[in-house]
């Protein structure tokens, strides 16, 4: 067995667990402590300067916590990771602690909504400047970064337009650059792609999406090259968003079915896809999968799986279309949340985003009648029929 690569769905059970086992325990405690004491200074003052494992105050680590990074570390096949309260507690973290006055930054235009806040509203306000591209114009991508930037950040697939990128091609552009290249990888998951083994420095997540699966848990994890983790922890330490352990026990608890949930995701969402794209009412159908998307043949060449993320737009193109369809749908919430066990709905106005105004989601090539559809693991069956029957009204 010394030679084995233990496989992902292995990973999802095992990783980060062990050094964890209390007495006998087959599952991780939570641990509610503030603090840990030390009976002798000498090994506290190690503890406290990094010099040996162990933890001090729970803002800064904690053990429960410590085992839900070590398992996705482990997942995504990095160095290091840290955590956060949140996705956007990770994302923020992570670009104002590699980020100073002057720099420079390159994206796409089609971010997640915060994500696109913090590059257009609160980056330039500290002098930084940010270029976001078409994000499937490489050429114009690796322009930009050729000219010089401190950080290329990427999300493939993109929220909620479901655009890929191509993550090995815009790396090595990156790299040449002298850019740390950054890939939000919370669509795609660990099962359906590995961005670091893509050429990628650093890969993120919202935890609370499909990692944990089960809508009762916030949290944002990182992973990476050591020397990258450790100024994004040392910021966020002192910044204070820390993942509490009742939410990191729940994503542990959540992650040992990942591999589960996302196998039947891929499938049920490339179904419902092909559906929809032969439904005389849906317009335009965003599904990497579907051999007539733009993003299929990169996602084929970088993806395991396809996701269970898709858009669609309705022929009665309005969001008074939108309005009249989601109530129709039995088995779906309409949420503001995604990469649940239970599927969810709603227009990037209601949830990705919300925080932006119809002008912003237009430049951003973000349609009013876009529906965001986050396929959960009911019977596939029962998903189609309850579109079908939705659609029955146009």
């Amino acid at each position: 067995m010394t030679n084995h690569q233990i496989l992902a769905g292995t990973q999802c059970i095992w990783a980060g667990e062990e050094e964890y086992l209390m007495q006998g325990a087959t599952q991780v405690p939570v641990v509610h402590s503030v603090s840990y004491g030390y009976k002798d200074v000498d090994e506290w003052m190690q503890v406290a300067l990094g010099q040996k494992a162990g933890h001090i105050y729970s803002r800064a680590t904690n053990p429960t916590v410590h085992a839900f990074e070590e398992k996705i570390r482990q997942l995504e096949g990095a160095e290091a990771a840290t955590s956060a309260s949140t996705g956007m507690g990770i994302i923020s973290s992570t670009l104002f602690a590699l980020l100073s006055p002057g720099d420079r930054v390159v994206s796409v235009k089609d971010t997640y909504g915060g994500t696109n806040l913090i590059f257009t509203e609160f980056l330039p306000r500290f002098n930084i400047e940010v270029t976001l591209c078409d994000t499937t114009d490489h050429e114009a991508i690796e322009n930009e970064v050729a000219k010089g930037c401190q950080v290329l950040y990427l999300e493939s697939p993109t929220n909620p337009t479901v655009k890929v990128v191509d993550l090995a091609r815009l790396a090595a552009a990156g790299s040449k650059a002298g850019a740390i290249v950054i890939a939000d990888n919370t669509f795609a998951t660990p099962i359906n792609q590995k961005p670091l083994s893509l050429g990628v420095d650093l890969v993120l997540h919202s935890a609370t999406k499909f990692l944990g699966g089960h809508a009762d848990a916030l949290g944002g994890v990182i992973c990476g090259q050591k020397s990258l983790i450790k100024q994004i922890f040392h910021f966020r330490e002192i910044n204070g968003a820390t993942l509490h352990p009742m939410a990191a026990y729940f994503l542990l608890r959540g992650m040992k079915t990942l591999h589960l949930r996302i196998r039947q995701q891929n499938e049920s969402a490339l179904n419902i896809a092909r559906f929809l794209e032969s439904h005389p009412a849906v317009g335009d159908v965003r599904y990497p999968g579907l051999t007539s998307d733009e993003g299929h043949r990169i996602a084929q060449q970088q993806m395991h799986g396809f996701g269970g993320m898709l858009g669609f737009t309705l022929k009665e193109n309005s969001f008074d279309a939108v309005r009249r369809f989601l109530p129709r749908l039995r088995y779906a919430h309409a949420a503001a949340n995604l990469g649940s066990v239970e599927t969810i709905v709603g227009p990037p106005a209601t949830t990705s985003h919300v925080e932006c105004s119809a002008e912003e989601r237009a430049a951003m090539g973000i349609p009013e009648s876009l529906i965001r559809y986050s396929t959960g693991i009911e019977d596939v069956a029962d998903l189609i029929a309850d579109l079908k029957q939705a659609l029955t009204i146009f």
